[in-house]
């Protein structure tokens, strides 16, 4: 069987493709951010010295990481309506990215606090330190540190995860490119140009994280982690 490839098909619904690739780059952003405040604080909800605080952070990262995002997102917009809760889509698309990229983050987080030997902090706190800077200086930054890499990978991962959110209307790359799909009726064509630009995206964000970690770091070159 011989087939034709026709890119041109697909070329011509560029702005479709740029406001997708736009889409994502921003869901992937807002994400990002968001889940690295809900890491952070529910790392340090895991090494509280509260038991029901500390029972609470781990139930949500045994809840969420042996979950399937499609499942949670499909209860954020789906079943969350039953009891008259109505999210728009693409808002129930950042919150299911959030939560579930936070459970990952913060046993990331966790990972990092722990790497942290109590000595420093008293050590910290015995030259005069208040506790917000021994936090800062002694706890948070050398802990952002030794997992910046992992963080790196687990923000890669996310913003290829951003894809699975079309499945509730959200409106991304892959959304945009059944759009495309629909009008032309190529389907190897669309997909092939829709990954090739995932891929772009993502080999642009692993530049930008690694740009960002030799700024904040010093890193010459961030080593992959095993996620990568």
């Amino acid at each position: 069987m011989q087939y034709t490839f026709q890119f041109g098909d697909v070329f011509q619904y560029w702005p479709l493709l740029v406001q997708g690739a736009a889409a994502t780059i921003a869901f992937s952003l807002a994400a990002m951010a968001l889940s690295l405040v809900l890491g952070t604080c529910g790392a340090l909800a895991r090494r509280s010295r509260h038991l029901a605080l500390r029972s609470l952070a781990r139930l949500y990262v045994e809840l969420i990481r042996n979950t399937p995002l499609l499942i949670q997102l499909f209860v954020l917009y789906f079943g969350l309506p039953t009891i008259g809760v109505r999210l728009s889509p693409n808002f129930a698309a950042l919150l299911g990215l959030v939560v579930y990229n936070g459970a990952y983050a913060t046993e990331i987080v966790r990972a990092g606090l722990q790497a942290v030997h109590r000595s420093q902090i008293e050590a910290g706190l015995s030259i005069g330190m208040s506790r917000f800077q021994v936090f800062y200086y002694v706890v948070a930054r050398p802990a952002l540190q030794k997992v910046y890499p992992a963080l790196s990978s687990q923000f890669v991962l996310l913003m290829l995860g951003t894809s699975i959110i079309s499945a509730i209307g959200g409106e991304e790359l892959t959304s945009f490119s059944e759009q495309i799909q629909s009008a032309n009726f190529r389907s190897l064509e669309v997909y092939i140009v829709c990954m090739f630009v995932y891929l772009a995206m993502a080999l642009a964000l692993r530049a930008a994280l690694r740009a960002i970690g030799a700024q904040l770091f010093g890193y010459r070159r961030l080593q992959p982690t095993a996620a990568a």
